[in-house]
């Protein structure tokens, strides 16, 4: 044993303290461990060399599941990867099914006395009694077993608190292992995604020839071709883009037409989710790491700042970034100069950076949360990406191409008739284009024949979820109130739900799904059940149209002195304008 080795024995009250402590000590050295931003086997062969300093075991293997390749990965004290097989396989299969199958610990006494997991019978563990013993407990991320970790000590008699005190230990550990390989697997996810960015480039510029445009970007409406003629004049110079927009309007698809319509076009086009990553992963992501820069740390590493050299970095969420990494970010925007993790060496790139996201970043700024400095860096060139509603003449070409890409994964020969089509158009869509995509796919699912008809779509069974933010608006007074999500910008607030359409009373499924399309200036009447409600929403929604336009033209067409006049604010009077179909006046 050596000098160093510190068997977990409570002798007494004193010794149960000094163990608590270490063990508490060995438990924090772990989780910094775990948390690097390094390779999983050196992170994983780290843990059980601490574990060696504060349980008394012999030796120790974690056994990694891949499904997918059907290949499981085992690490080990074993230097030898042939020996730490050799020593996982010895393990009585039973006892690794045992720890799988009920997610629980496993915890042999005596090998040489157990004949309920197969020990006792298993050639590599034919020893004599009071010699060995084996804990085992499942190693866990979002429910399911990704893992084995399991290791042999000294035999303890049945009703020792030693085992059960190593069992809660070792328990702990795996629990921290199942989130370092969930973050892990995120990753490495996100980085194979590059490596397939150029074929999925090419294929984009393939579909979008198809769309009218050259980017891959599906549709022909108005606000889409402002969008387009707009992203390609910016894209000719390096500025920084700020995409705006809900969730689900493909900002990270608008990044990459960004990127094609540039002088960038045949360098790297890197992507990262901010949102996705905690701080001290995410700097280590952006700006890479050199060896030994922490615990783990075996390899140097280029960050996506570096990946993306020449070329464009897209960041997404970039409104969820901590206030401290604000400040590391800043200084690579201004300068094009970071250091690695743990380097002194500064590098200097040459990377077009655009961002995107859907929180109110002018609201973060007010209140203290996100820097304004950081911001104007950032918000060079805003571009507002329009909500699905805004662009409903694209739903049928979107619903088309989706269709396809279904048939063309699956197999099959679906197609989409006019009925279908009428419904798609007269839903509102908060979750937009990616919502679009997800009905199209259950519904093409569960169709019952070849052609998808009106009837095939949940929203005809009362089955569609999403509709609860618009099938039953609150009616408002005059004017919509502080509770909207969207700005005159088009800015939408994350932390409220879409804003309903014009308030209308609530209807039937049948009567909501055949209403026509949402257009500029939506009239009520069309869905109205009964003659005296149509007059009723008809004559609230004319009052506050004339209302708006009154206001407009006593401020002379400028929103902010309309908001004043009517006691709203810039944002509330932006969506009003839109919800009533009102155009601006420019002089």
């Amino acid at each position: 044993m050596p000098a160093d080795h510190i068997p977990c024995r409570p002798v007494n009250m004193a010794g149960q303290s000094t163990w608590a402590e270490r063990a508490l000590f060995g438990l924090h050295e772990i989780s910094k461990i775990l948390c690097a931003p390094t390779e999983t086997s050196g992170i994983i062969k780290s843990v059980l060399t601490i574990l060696e300093n504060f349980v008394d075991m012999n030796n120790a293997a974690v056994v990694l599941f891949d499904e997918a390749e059907n290949n499981d990965t085992v690490i080990s004290t074993y230097a030898d990867p042939v020996a730490a097989r050799t020593y996982v396989g010895s393990m009585p299969e039973q006892a690794i099914g045992q720890i799988v199958t009920s997610q629980q610990p496993l915890l042999v006494p005596d090998v040489a006395l157990d004949m309920k997991y197969g020990f006792a019978r298993a050639p590599a563990w034919e020893v004599g009694p009071g010699r060995i013993g084996i804990i085992g407990v499942p190693i866990i991320s979002r429910e399911q077993v990704v893992g084995v970790l399991i290791l042999d000590r000294p035999a303890i008699a049945q009703d020792s608190v030693v085992g059960s005190i190593d069992v809660s230990l070792l328990s702990m550990v795996a629990g921290l292992m199942g989130q370092m390989l969930r973050l892990h697997r995120l990753v490495q996810r996100d980085r194979e995604r590059l490596m397939k960015d150029v074929a999925h480039e090419r294929k984009a510029l393939t579909e979008g020839e198809e769309s009218g445009n050259d980017f891959g970007i599906v549709g022909n409406s108005p606000a889409l071709r402002a969008v387009l003629k707009k992203i390609e004049i910016v894209a000719r110079s390096n500025v920084t883009v700020l995409l705006r927009g809900e969730s689900g309007t493909g900002k990270e698809l608008f990044a990459r037409a960004i990127h094609m319509a540039s002088p960038r076009q045949n360098k790297p086009f890197v992507k990262l989710n901010c949102a996705a990553l905690p701080e001290s992963v995410l700097e280590s992501e952006l700006f890479g790491h050199e060896k030994g820069a922490f615990t783990g740390a075996l390899n140097q590493r280029k960050g996506r700042f570096e990946l993306a050299d020449g070329g464009t970095l897209f960041m997404d969420e970039i409104g969820e970034i901590s206030p401290s990494f604000q400040a590391k970010l800043l200084r690579v925007l201004q300068d094009g100069e970071f250091e690695r993790v743990g380097g002194t060496r500064t590098l200097k790139v040459n990377v077009r950076i655009v961002t995107a996201t859907n929180r109110n970043l002018e609201e973060a700024v007010s209140k203290g949360r996100f820097r304004a400095d950081l911001y104007y860096r950032l918000s060079v060139i805003p571009i507002f990406l329009p909500a699905l509603r805004e662009r409903m003449s694209d739903i049928p070409l979107l619903a088309e191409e989706f269709l396809r890409r279904f048939n063309e994964s699956n197999h099959t020969d679906l197609s989409i008739d006019p009925t279908g089509v009428d419904v798609l158009t007269a839903c509102y869509f908060p979750g937009n284009v990616r919502e679009l995509e997800n009905c199209i796919r259950r519904t093409a699912t569960l169709a019952q024949g070849d052609v998808i008809t009106a009837q095939d779509f949940a929203c005809r069974s009362d089955g569609c979820l999403s509709s609860i933010f618009w099938r039953n608006p609150t009616p408002a007074s005059s004017l919509p109130g502080p509770q909207l999500a969207q700005d005159s910008t088009g800015t939408v607030d994350k932390d409220t739900v879409p804003a309903p359409p014009p308030p209308v009373p609530s209807l039937p499924v049948d009567e909501v799904v055949a209403a026509p399309a949402a257009s500029s200036a939506p009239d009520p009447a069309a869905t109205c059940p009964s003659s005296s409600v149509c007059s009723a929403a008809q004559g609230e929604w004319s009052a506050q149209r004339e209302e708006l336009i009154e206001a407009m033209e006593t401020a002379g067409w400028v929103q902010a002195k309309a908001a004043r006049i009517l006691g709203l604010t810039p944002r509330q009077i932006g969506y009003a304008l839109r919800k009533n179909g009102i155009s601006i006046k420019k002089f």
